[in-house]
């Protein structure tokens, strides 16, 4: 017809094979920042920088309602999750987060948990020929944080909850043999929470008044209904996966150690500053979420962008934290550039460092989480870089392909002893 704009080609293989550099590359080519694509059939514009973040978490620009894919939500967030929800309906579900994982003492005493777990498994690993990083980073932090949600583990089953919460993050942005994993590894742990959660509420299991199993089994939604059993369950996983996730920022630690070894010194000497920078480095550096989205709830413009009603919108995390307008070059691993002149920590402004999202988490969509993650990654770096350890020979390349991406080794160390 005449007039009609020429319909975008699907856009899902180009994702696939290019992985975190898809929407950097398209913005290289075209010379502009908004760029359109489109994916599994729906028209999407990706935008980037601060203003564009500042316009994704407008709730009258972008939503996440109905926006989620099935595949994701069936592996990495779970059906009916608060990041599905919008308006006053997440505003209620958001507290309930923001009340577990923002508050300082509960931040602190995880910390202390995973930091001592840390602390008492570096004598088991000196006996081993080798460790990998990424799986015994997840080993401790999910035994601890389940621990500190008031969700019973013994020992001997830690290592299986780590590596189910590893594989629905790991299996989210893939087809084949990693996606069913994750769909199976969730589907077990929903059945197995939601069974506590039951418990709970029946007065069979008592966990402490204060925990996370008590305050999700006990929360009201908008509506005044307690969330059922399984939705309660998907939502304690919501807690304790994206904490076991650290294990990445983990394995990128010691990848950056390795191949910047000038700043083993500087972190392990412990100072606050300066393992608070190396958390934020990390995660602006390293590729972890490619991107986030929601759906337009009616036509909108940005940037002399026509939107489409229910069209996707996709604010690309990995190319603003390699925006050379925003950090300089992007390319380059540098801590201090979180430190201000007198190597404090600088104010970042929170639209500008966007690795688990942007704005106020405790109003939007932004993680509620993140907090608690930096503080986790700074306590857990400064005791791997006091780590006395060699560097077997093994494969270090980070696949960007790859969603999520890690290194291929996961990071393997001959750990011969700790310095405090």
């Amino acid at each position: 017809m005449p007039g009609r704009k020429p319909r975008r080609p699907e856009n899902a293989l180009d994702l696939l094979t290019r992985g975190y550099g898809w929407l950097p590359d398209r913005r290289r080519v075209s010379g502009v920042r908004t760029v359109g694509a489109r994916l599994g059939g729906l028209p999407v514009t990706a935008i980037e920088g601060p203003d564009a973040a500042r316009f994704l978490y407008d709730e009258d620009h972008v939503r996440r309602a109905h926006a989620i894919p099935e595949p994701v939500q069936g592996t990495l967030f779970g059906k009916g999750a608060v990041h599905t929800l919008d308006g006053e309906a997440h505003r209620v579900r958001k507290a309930m987060f923001v009340g577990l994982l923002m508050r300082e003492d509960g931040i602190a005493s995880l910390v202390e948990q995973v930091t001592t777990a840390w602390d008492e498994s570096v004598e088991e690993w000196t006996r081993r020929p080798h460790i990998v990083v990424f799986d015994e980073a997840a080993r401790v932090i999910a035994g601890a944080v389940c621990r500190w949600a008031g969700i019973p583990v013994p020992d001997d089953e830690v290592p299986a909850v780590a590596r189910d919460l590893l594989a629905m993050v790991d299996g989210f942005a893939t087809g084949g043999p990693r996606h069913f994993r994750a769909r199976r590894a969730r589907g077990r742990r929903e059945a197995w929470l939601a069974q506590l959660v039951r418990d709970v509420r029946s007065g069979v299991a008592t966990v402490p008044a204060d925990s996370a199993v008590a305050v999700v089994a006990e929360h009201r939604d908008a509506g005044g209904e307690q969330l059922d059993s399984h939705l309660a369950a998907v939502e304690l996983i919501n807690i304790i996966r994206p904490t076991t996730a650290v294990a990445w920022f983990m394995a990128f630690s010691g990848h950056a150690l390795i191949r910047w070894p000038d700043n083993r010194k500087r972190l392990a000497d412990g100072d606050p500053a300066n393992a608070l920078a190396w958390a934020h480095e990390v995660r602006r550096f390293y590729p972890f979420a490619p991107f986030i989205g929601g759906r337009a709830p009616r036509e909108v413009e940005w940037d002399g962008v026509r939107i489409p009603k229910n069209s996707m919108v996709l604010l690309d995390l990995y190319g603003q934290n390699h925006d050379p307008d925003l950090w300089g070059d992007p390319y380059a691993f540098r801590p201090e550039r979180f430190l201000d002149p007198e190597g404090q920590g600088r104010a970042i402004g929170e639209f500008e460092l966007v690795p688990q999202g942007a704005g106020d988490p405790r109003t939007n969509h932004r993680c509620p989480g993140e907090q608690l993650v930096v503080a986790l990654l700074a306590a857990l770096a400064v005791r791997l870089a006091r780590l006395e350890y060699d560097v077997p020979e093994q494969d270090l390349s980070i696949a960007l392909h790859r969603i999520p991406a890690r290194p291929k080794s996961g990071v393997v160390l001959r750990v011969r002893g700790s310095v405090s």
